[in-house]
């Protein structure tokens, strides 16, 4: 099977969007190889995992039952246990790459480094499937060609939306301030919007806030345009990583 490499940020990931991946590809025989900036074991968001501090919101905007159930066996898996640093996996030899997302402050060290910018235009041009979900998605806006131009540039891609940024800032900014805002300066739709040749290739995709599931992904939604698959939020994760899992059998 294949071989897919996962950065992360040291702190601040989003627990589904790292651990829904994670168990659906390696119980379809899948490798994963974990990368964080200096090799030690990663943390998740605690706010997204335990709901601490999201008040009333606590069940509606953190992880769900399937998101803490993967992140919780993720956590006592090996390969997470052993990360790589970003510099090494630079030269390790892998199949495939996802970009989780994350909206805490912390996770801007991975969205802006350089290394898995690198990494991921690399991969994309070498044909390798290259999967990002919601602010993973910031990683290829950011990312550049050879000749210096957007790596998403003629490509067709989706995000974190700018109704369901919003919608997590305004429940909550009168207790959490801009929490659910990483840039308060641009959205992630935005951002990634500036990046494309045309504003028709982003696509917000359906209404609804219903989470997927294995059993129900027809809740979920992603773009896939060649060798690049991309999701919006959480809600997305299974179907997003059974699209990969698709992808990395060549279909």
């Amino acid at each position: 099977m294949s071989k897919i490499l996962i950065p992360l940020p040291a702190t601040g990931f989003d627990p589904t969007e790292t651990a829904v991946p994670w168990k659906v590809l390696s119980d379809r025989g899948h490798e994963i190889l974990f990368t964080s900036p200096d090799g030690v074991i990663a943390s998740a968001d605690p706010i997204m995992v335990t709901g601490k501090g999201l008040g009333p919101l606590k069940y509606i905007l953190r992880a769900d039952a399937n998101g803490r159930a993967a992140y919780q066996a993720m956590m006592a898996s090996e390969a997470f246990a052993n990360p790589l640093t970003y510099r090494q996996a630079a030269e390790a030899d892998h199949d495939a790459l996802v970009l989780p997302g994350g909206h805490d402050k912390c996770v801007k060290p991975y969205l802006e480094s350089e290394i898995i910018q690198q990494i991921a235009a690399r991969d994309l041009a070498a044909g390798k499937p290259v999967g990002a979900i919601c602010h993973g998605v910031l990683v290829l806006a950011r990312a550049k060609t050879k000749d210096g131009k957007p790596l998403l540039y003629g490509r067709k891609v989706t995000s974190l939306i700018n109704r369901l940024e919003t919608t997590g800032y305004q429940l909550t900014r009168l207790w959490m301030g801009d929490y659910y805002r990483t840039y308060p300066e641009i959205t992630t739709e935005d951002e990634v919007r500036q990046s494309l040749a045309s504003d028709d290739d982003f696509d917000a995709g359906p209404g609804g806030n219903k989470r997927d599931s294995l059993d129900a992904l027809h809740h979920g939604f992603t773009v896939r345009d060649g060798n690049l698959l991309t999701a919006r939020w959480p809600g997305d994760a299974h179907l997003w990583s059974v699209e990969m899992d698709k992808m990395l059998r060549g279909n």
